[in-house]
């Protein structure tokens, strides 16, 4: 037995030992991988993860594919796998579909937001420079604080809730759990960047897809189990002792159910502030081509949607039937609360079906789970401490390497810290299920201010500001007062309830927009989208400055001659960029740099041709479309006409997981097949690059 800080009492389903090797021996490898394919980049496929540009926003050279896994694996959180089977277990079949609606239409609002920020910011290379560009000092700090909050909050709880998992189903104690989680991908996201971390995303992806089709097979297959037909009649058989209240007829096989519905629109909120206020995914729209954005973010948003539905409804649904049966781990004491709570219906699952190698099997899927996730928030806290931070604010003058130097720096330090906010959230008493309620309320109030910030030009520096910080002591206070009011008391029990949480949590979202509209109305004024192509001219004249050889003593003369007078423009050689084509300047030569780069609007240019803001506009157009689709279909087409006093049948029992476990191949297919075939001609260049270095090495050995 081993007892959580939380009271959580779980079984060791495994030796200490195998917990550390997993994570230790996966770890090294993930590092030994992204190393060798760094190396391989650089030497055949001309990618340096050693320029800023390639570091932070991948030289904006990622094709769809490769777009599609790594939004993917970046949105596969615990979540997904180990806490839609718990709450499947916890309030019926209904919250595995409620759990892939709140999953797919936040990936579709970001490929419309980040093909629009392509349109009016081309070479941001994070959401905070926008932000800063139109808000100044004051609005970029405020921003800086509610992304950083978000982000490590966030990652944290990951860490926190994989550190419990594992502490559960192995003894290893969460302390350890907590350092070794993070400590493989703080060394390959170091040094490889953002690039690397879609490389392994990619990896990530494949297996934890692999895994999890393997894992819901064996369960429907199991003789326990007796595929789909035999488990229908043993969770149908134990009715009795599956009662959930608030369900229609207290049945787990009802799609109508109170808290089900409750957990879901709360959990849309939080999600969406995941997205949204996660630099990660602003990154990785910088750093896709201008054809991949939107079709690699709705890729990703479609195929996420199997996730859940599938691998939630049949654990969640097996564990209903088995457990209390002989075959459970914990038999005969009964499952509790608390270990639900804590992510353990899973685990159990497939110990009690597949034994100790399902279980490791589980600690890597765990561990694909996890570090998909932290390596994104690494980069995407790096590049706000480096970039909008160090640079900003710090040494504005900072050549290209130093910038890289510091990301690496930054990196180290963010894994350091949220390893201590995980471990300060675990001795505090935390869980998955109060952060899942906390966090939308403490994320939720700037997404409609940053996205305001791209869509409408009449909101104000003032309303940018304050209206999410209104937002949020709105909706703490509604959280708090609706438990004080409903349960008599504030503490982690009564903010942990469902209502308090919704109610909070809608606060948060909805205030933020009235407070920007009224502070807006106070002192109108209209933004000039123009103002957002300085971001690039000012980056470019700083870079290339900071590329300029200072002068040596024997030609001071000669340099004072050169030096502008105050004032004056003067031009900044600046190279030629393979990825933009050719330099501003080089397409526009009107255009001049100032030691401030402040250029008249009347001479900024658009980066980018007719025939491609054509194609973006388009892409734009699109992008809206599909996110409206898929809020109609998944929020009400889809499952508001099953919301209704209906137990689901065999039949519709059968064909409701068939589409589910099918919507896992899809995935399979989307985000791990497509990939390969659309990056076909890199890989193939990069293997006949290898080819020929080992054959030419070969070739020296054998003349030695």
């Amino acid at each position: 037995m081993a007892t959580l800080q939380l009271g959580v009492v779980g079984e060791e389903l495994i030796p200490q030992s195998t917990g550390y090797g997993v994570l230790i021996g996966l770890g090294i490898a993930f590092c030994a991988v992204i190393l060798v394919a760094l190396k391989i980049q650089k030497a055949y496929l001309a990618e340096d993860a050693g320029t800023s540009e390639m570091f932070m926003v991948a030289n904006r050279t990622v094709g769809t594919g490769l777009t599609a896994s790594a939004v993917f694996s970046s949105w596969m959180w615990i979540n997904e796998t180990v806490f839609a089977a718990a709450m499947c277990y916890r309030y019926g079949i209904a919250v595995p579909l409620w759990w892939a609606t709140g999953l797919c239409f936040q990936i579709a609002l970001m490929a419309a937001l980040g093909v629009l920020a392509k349109i009016r910011v081309p070479y941001a290379h994070t959401s905070l420079e926008i932000t800063k560009m139109r808000y100044g000092r004051v609005g970029h700090v405020v921003y800086i604080v509610l992304n950083i909050t978000n982000n490590v909050f966030g990652c944290a709880s990951m860490i926190l809730t994989g550190s419990q998992l594992i502490f559960g189903i192995s003894g290893m104690h969460f302390a350890a759990a907590t350092v070794l989680i993070p400590l493989g991908v703080v060394l390959y996201t170091a040094v490889g960047g953002l690039k690397a971390t879609f490389l392994t995303d990619y990896l990530h992806t494949a297996i934890a897809l692999i895994l999890i089709m393997y894992f819901t097979l064996s369960t429907l297959t199991h003789d326990a189990v007796g595929g789909l037909g035999g488990l229908y009649d043993k969770v149908a058989a134990n009715a009795a002792n599956n009662i959930v209240a608030g369900n229609y007829e207290g049945s787990v096989l009802t799609f109508k159910s109170k808290e089900a519905i409750i957990w879901a629109l709360i959990l849309k909120f939080g999600n969406l502030a995941l997205v949204v206020m996660d630099t990660a995914f602003w990154q990785k729209s910088f750093a896709t081509e201008v054809n991949a954005t939107v079709p690699g973010y709705n890729l990703a948003a479609l195929a996420i949607f199997g996730v859940p539905w599938g691998l939630g409804t049949v654990f969640g649904m097996t564990a209903r039937a088995l457990h209390n049966t002989p075959y459970w781990p914990t038999y005969p004491e009964p499952l509790t609360l608390a270990q639900v709570n804590a992510g353990l219906v899973m685990p159990y699952t497939v110990k009690a079906l597949i034994g100790n190698q399902g279980i490791v099997a589980f600690l890597v899927l765990l561990f694909m789970a996890l570090t998909s996730t932290i390596s994104s928030s690494m980069i995407a806290v790096s590049s706000i401490l480096s970039f909008d931070v160090y640079k900003t604010y710090i040494n504005p003058k900072a050549s290209d390497q130093k910038l890289v130097k510091v990301s690496h720096i930054t990196v180290v330090f963010h894994g350091c810290f949220i390893t201590g906010v995980a471990l300060a959230l675990n001795y505090g008493g935390a869980n998955m299920t109060w952060i899942g309620y906390f966090r939308p309320i403490l994320s939720c109030p700037g997404i409609i201010p940053l996205a305001l910030t791209l869509l409408w030009s009449g909101q104000t520096r003032l309303a940018a500001i304050l209206s999410p910080i209104l937002g949020f002591f709105t909706g703490l206070g509604i959280w708090l007062g609706t438990s004080y009011s409903l349960y008599g008391q504030i503490n982690m029990t009564t903010t942990g309830m469902g209502v308090p949480a919704l109610y909070g949590s809608i606060a948060s979202f909805f205030s933020p927009a009235l407070y920007s509209v009224l502070i807006s109305l106070y002192k109108p004024y209209k933004f000039d989208w123009r103002i957002f192509l300085r971001i690039e001219l000012t980056e470019e004249a700083q870079l290339a400055k900071s590329s300029i050889p200072q002068p040596s003593s024997d030609t001071t003369s000669t340099a004072s001659k050169e030096t502008p007078a105050d004032g004056e423009r003067v031009i900044f050689p600046i190279a030629h960029d393979p990825v933009r084509g050719t330099s501003v300047q080089e397409k526009n030569p009107k255009i001049f740099f100032t030691e401030s780069a402040t250029v008249p609007l009347d001479e900024v240019q658009h980066p980018f041709d007719e025939p491609t803001l054509r194609k973006l506009y388009w892409w734009h157009r699109v992008a809206w479309a599909w996110f409206v689709v898929i809020v109609l279909v998944t929020f009400i087409a889809w499952p508001m006409p099953l919301y209704r006093d209906y137990i689901f049948t065999k039949s519709f029992f059968s064909g409701w997981v068939t589409v589910a476990i099918f919507w896992q191949f899809f995935a399979f297919a989307a985000v791990v097949v497509y990939p390969l075939y659309d990056g076909r001609h890199d890989i193939a260049k990069g293997a006949m690059g290898v080819w020929h270095a080992m054959r030419s090495y070969a070739g020296r050995r054998k003349e030695q």
